[in-house]
């Protein structure tokens, strides 16, 4: 390769001619989103995730960043802002890696092997640790509610909105406890 803007033409254009569905930003080959599927045997499986691609200048010396664009529950990968923590990528990134490898390889190990022992989303890794079960159920939930097509196709607005619309039920339904359990206290004279 003569130089790194040529490697990431070749890069960019080879993920675009694959299977996967990938949208430029600003006309530009630095920055756009890749629709990525859950893995076939793994909890996310049916899971459809919009992922945001950002290539430096140096890249392929230089990792991509990547992250999530609608909500997953995994332990190393950040809910609110869906940055992941993946050694290959952040530490270990080589120039013989490129997007497909990225798309192919990391993403699915990385949702297939979760590693609870370096979180970046501490409740996920601790209830992963702590009750299999639930995280399992709690990853299947989300994948329902955030790992729609339709999910992928909506702004961010529109989520944060549903978010907020979430945070309010929750938030009643917490007031609603504390008054029963008031009530409750004031029957037995506590």
């Amino acid at each position: 390769m003569s130089s790194p803007s040529k490697r990431r033409e070749m890069d960019v254009m080879k993920l675009m001619m694959s299977d996967y569905n990938v949208e430029t930003i600003n006309d530009g080959l630095n920055e756009f989103n890749v629709e990525f599927n859950g893995p076939k045997g793994s909890l996310y499986e049916g899971g459809v995730w919009k992922i945001h691609v950002e290539l430096p200048d140096a890249y392929p010396y230089k990792s991509p960043s990547i992250g999530f664009v609608n909500k997953i529950f995994h332990p190393n990968v950040d809910e609110l802002s869906g940055s992941v923590c993946l050694d290959v990528i952040n530490q270990s990134w080589s120039p013989m890696f490129d997007l497909l490898n990225v798309f192919e390889v990391f993403l699915p190990q990385l949702l297939l092997y979760p590693n609870p022992s370096d979180p970046l989303n501490g409740d996920a890794a601790s209830l992963m640790m702590k009750d299999r079960e639930k995280y399992d159920q709690k990853v299947k939930e989300y994948c329902e509610r955030y790992a729609k097509r339709e999910n992928i196709t909506n702004s961010t607005t529109e989520e944060r909105s549903d978010e907020e619309d979430v945070t309010e039920e929750e938030s009643e339904s917490s007031d609603d406890d504390i008054a029963d359990m008031w009530t409750h206290d004031a029957l037995l004279g506590l």
